[in-house]
């Protein structure tokens, strides 16, 4: 698991004072903490922290390590920084709501038809320990027409994993070209003008 270096906010500096400076704000919470816990942390370390696409992770706060789950990232898209992120304390025992990245893989492989994803998460509960980061779909065996559903999902199977998302959602499913309709459509016409 990734760890990332935190400090304490100073709180005598405002928020956006602190962004100019060239760091990021956010808050650690969780059961076993009394006050959430305000934080900065560089630039840097938050741009490493969300490219690395995990949402579980340790926190080194001056040298306490904190296990946590990323609950909340806030992204101005117009100046490209990172504003704010927090961080929720995983305890043992505890039960948390969280969601799971939905991976493609072997895209590639689908050659017949246009791969569409419909849903890039999974909501769900679960204890801390039983988190579930990911969900990767192998792709390679799916054919014109073929639908994935949450229901058909390996976190759906997992009975320590209580899923939120609707089970009939579709996820992904592989649907004609536009070329592919206007084929079969040029077909029908010809078929009917013989």
């Amino acid at each position: 698991m990734d760890t990332y270096r935190v400090q304490r906010r100073d709180m005598e500096k405002k928020a956006k004072r602190l962004r100019r400076e060239g760091y990021v704000t956010g808050n650690l919470f969780g059961r076993d903490i009394e006050q959430s816990i305000p934080l900065q942390f560089e630039v840097k370390e938050a741009e490493a922290l969300r490219k690395s696409k995990h949402t579980q992770m340790t926190l080194d706060l001056e040298g306490k390590k904190y296990n946590v789950l990323l609950k909340e990232l806030h992204y101005d898209a117009a100046k490209h920084q990172i504003v704010e992120m927090d961080f929720q304390e995983l305890v043992k025992g505890e039960v948390i709501h969280a969601t799971a990245e939905v991976v493609l893989e072997n895209k590639e492989a689908v050659t017949e038809g246009v791969l569409e994803q419909l849903v890039s998460e999974v909501a769900y509960k679960a204890k801390a320990e039983d988190v579930v980061e990911k969900i990767e779909i192998d792709c390679s065996s799916l054919r014109l027409g073929d639908t994935v559903t949450v229901a058909d999902l390996a976190i759906s199977k997992n009975k320590k994993v209580d899923v939120t998302t609707n089970a009939d959602q579709v996820v992904v499913e592989v649907i004609a070209s536009k070329n592919q309709v206007a084929d079969a459509e040029d077909e029908d016409s010809e078929q009917a003008a013989s």
